[in-house]
């Protein structure tokens, strides 16, 4: 039951992360370019890249921790810095091309889904 406790905590938290920081960049900057989101996105997969190498990498680390801050807390915050890690780790292994198509299809499939949901919701629901 903890470890659901620790990703429902954490998620919490990384939500509410994402909510502050994408407010304060809308108070001060609006332009077309998303930058409150882009700065989430970047800063999200910075982090995952250093709490993954660290929880790879010292072996003696409490695995809750994991589900906090990277499943949780991350998560919560935007799951672009998943999606990040995961291009890596292919890049890094011996899937170069694998982790490039996954990159692509992940940007332009994701694009066409929010596409054709709002598009849908559209013909849908508007009136």
């Amino acid at each position: 039951m903890t470890k659901y406790f620790l990703v429902l905590a954490g998620g919490g938290f990384g939500a509410l992360a994402r909510f502050l920081v994408a407010t304060f960049v809308a108070d001060y900057y609006t332009t077309a370019f998303p930058l409150g989101t882009f700065l989430i996105n970047i800063s999200g997969s910075f982090l995952i890249g250093v709490l993954m190498m660290l929880f790879v990498h010292r072996t003696g680390m409490d695995p809750h921790w994991r589900l906090f801050l990277v499943t949780g807390l991350l998560g919560g915050y935007t799951t672009f810095s998943s999606f990040e890690w995961e291009a890596l780790a292919l890049a890094r292994g011996s899937s170069a091309l694998i982790s490039l198509l996954y990159v692509i299809g992940s940007v332009l499939l994701g694009y066409g889904g929010v596409w054709l949901g709002a598009w849908l919701s559209e013909r849908l629901w508007a009136h």
